[in-house]
Parts: C-alpha cells; structure tokens; sequence
C-alpha cells in the first residue's frame, strides 16, 4: 500500500469526529440533502517554513535542491527539481509543501499534462490535510483548476473527476459535489473512489443505513479497501448492529498490522 494510503487511513480512523467538520448535506437519492494570500513571497515563505520540520536525512538534500531549484538556468532543471522535492516533503506528511512545488513546476511547463495532473492531486492532498478553512478554499480551487485541465482532455478520468467533487462538498455549494459523486456512480456502479466518498458522506450526515449500503457494495467490488472494510465496522458499530460490527472489526484486524488501525479498532471491540 502506498504510504499516503497508510497516513490517510490513520488520520481517518484515529479520530472519525472529523467527518462531521463537514457540512450537513443529504447524500442519497431517498433523502435531499478573509482569503490566504497566494502571492509567491507568501507561498514561498509557508515552504520555507517547513524546511526546519524535515527530518535530518532529508533536510541536507532538500536545501540543495532548494538551490537549484531557485539558480537553475533551464526549466528542465527546475523541473526535475522541483519534482525532487515534492517526492521528498510528501514522504515526510507535509502536503502543502509538496503541492507548492508540483505547483511551480507545472507553471513552468504548462502544456505538460503530467505536471497538471500531479499538481492537481497534490494540491487535493494538501486540501484533505487543510484545517484552516481560508486555506481549505484555496487549496480546493487550485485542485479544480489544474484537474479540470486534465478533465478537458480525457472525461473518462473518473478518479480525478471524485476529488474535483470532494473539494465542493466542503465548500458553500456542496450539493454540486454530491451532483459529480452520482454522475460517477451511474457512469461506474462500481467505482472505489465514488463509493467510498458517498460513503462516508452518509456517515458524516448520520445516514448510516446509506453508509452501510455505499461500504458493503464498495468491500465487494474492493475487498481490499482496507478503510472502506473499518468504516463499514463503524457504520455497523454506529446503526447498533453489534455482532455485523464485531464480524466486521475481527476481518479487518486479518488485514493489516498497523498499530493505528488496530488500537482503533480494539476501541469500538471494548464498547460491544
């Protein structure tokens, strides 16, 4: 599994109450539901920040490409760079960094899809990290407009067009979210990414009848799901379906040996 995968999953589980920072919105059919400065002498600022958190093994290697990033004097310099160190500060959990330099690089090549499209996904990494709401908002239109890029060349991308929606759920028009998350289903019953979203939208709204009905389908398209198998534990947990809850959480535990995953899940075992 890929380690952004591993982090997701821990924020995730360590602390469901995040869901519900999200907006009240109805997810199913049944059922309706100051700005941040983006100036470069601020982004560059908030990136520099970070170089002092990066751990010692990568801070040496980080200031270097840093440099030459900044004196390089071809774009394919800068280019290959600036990659470098969105690798590096992704590895390292701090999204915002890594999204600034996906960022520079695909303004500096910017007919080149590859670079619109990471851009894009690590400002929607960024994005899912984001507390503050000025920046949640910023970080949520830079996702938009680089993925749309990518959207307008190829509209079977199904998987780009989620985190597009994703990024209007918490914003003031969250229905339109909702709107792109069926488009997706009905395009892709069995899509993961539009399941699990829909999912855990249910959950969020506390429709968790809905939920259980979004984790089951995705667990047996994706059995491999290892967050859509805990939060259908937790939808089971939360409907008051304990032993459905139990049978869920014990599956889950033969599944992975993460210490996060299985200290949450020992929590909801203690409780029934």
């Amino acid at each position: 599994m890929k380690k952004l995968q591993v982090v997701l999953i821990g924020i995730g589980i360590a602390s469901v109450a995040g869901l519900y920072l999200l907006p009240k919105v109805v997810v199913d059919n049944e059922a309706t539901g100051a700005k941040m400065e983006e100036g470069a002498e601020a982004t560059t600022a908030v990136t520099e920040s970070h170089e002092n958190t990066l751990s010692s093994e990568n801070k040496a290697q980080a200031a270097q490409l840093i440099s030459k990033f900044r004196t390089a004097p071809s774009v394919e310099e800068k280019v290959a760079a600036a990659q470098v160190l969105a690798g590096i500060y992704k590895e390292e959990g701090i999204f915002d960094s890594a999204a600034y330099y996906w960022s520079e690089a695909s303004s500096l090549w910017p007919d080149n899809l590859f670079l619109i499209e990471e851009a894009g996904k690590a400002n929607y990494d960024a994005f899912s990290f984001a507390l503050d709401k000025n920046k949640v908002e910023v970080l949520a239109e830079k996702t938009r407009g680089f993925l749309n890029k990518v959207l307008e060349k190829d509209p079977t991308r199904l998987d780009l067009k989620s985190k597009i929606a994703m990024t209007y759920v918490s914003s003031a028009n969250p229905m339109q979210g909702i709107t792109l998350l069926r488009e997706i289903l009905e395009a892709d019953p069995k899509n993961e990414d539009g399941l699990f979203n829909m999912g855990v939208l249910s959950m969020q709204s506390g429709q968790y009848d809905r939920a259980i009905g979004r984790f089951e389908e995705l667990v047996k398209a994706h059995p491999q799901n290892i967050q859509g198998q805990f939060y259908l534990g937790v939808s089971y947990f939360e409907s008051k379906e304990k032993n459905k809850a139990k049978a869920q959480f014990e599956l889950v535990k033969k599944m992975t040996q993460d210490p996060m995953i299985l200290e949450s899940i020992q929590g909801y075992l203690d409780q029934l």
